[in-house]
């Protein structure tokens, strides 16, 4: 099965981008929209799955809706010479619910991380209470998005 994008067939990719749009959609309707049968289709997801090229499925959430309406780009540079691996910050940042995505980096910063905050306030609790406790932390810069317009998980080739 697939372990690479070379190796995803055209039925794949279809089925990728239409699980994109609606995920919720019942194999029948996919199926329809793929132009496959139904035992067909549901095999190929299986294979997906089973792969790991469908990681899982999840539910898009309003952020305002729940109170959490600011999003921060926020970029970490790490001490040098102190023995802080930028792996374990990585993975202790991940544990934050508010951090919604973690990432290390090359240039000027080591680790680049989006958090969610409820304003101003929220963010300060974040770094009083999260990332100024987190050892190694050198120097951060944060941005707070205005607006999105885009905000996708992933994309087909």
């Amino acid at each position: 099965m697939p372990d690479g994008a070379q190796s995803l067939s055209d039925a794949d990719r279809r089925i990728l981008r239409e699980l994109q749009k609606d995920g919720r959609q019942s194999n029948a309707q996919l199926a329809e929209r793929v132009g496959l049968s139904p035992s067909q289709c549901w095999q190929r997801v299986r294979k997906l799955e089973e792969c790991g090229v469908i990681r899982g499925y999840t539910a898009r959430l309003d952020h305002e809706a729940i109170g959490v309406p600011e999003t921060v780009l926020l970029e970490i540079a790490m001490e040098r010479n102190e023995g802080f691996e930028v792996e374990k910050v990585c993975e202790k940042l991940a544990t934050f619910p508010e951090v919604l995505e973690v990432r290390m980096t090359t240039g000027d910063f080591d680790i680049f991380a989006k958090v969610v905050v409820s304003g101003t306030r929220g963010y300060e609790a974040f770094l009083k209470e999260r990332l100024y406790r987190v050892g190694g932390v050198r120097q951060s810069r944060s941005v707070f998005s205005l607006r999105c317009y885009k905000n996708e998980t992933s994309m087909v080739p």
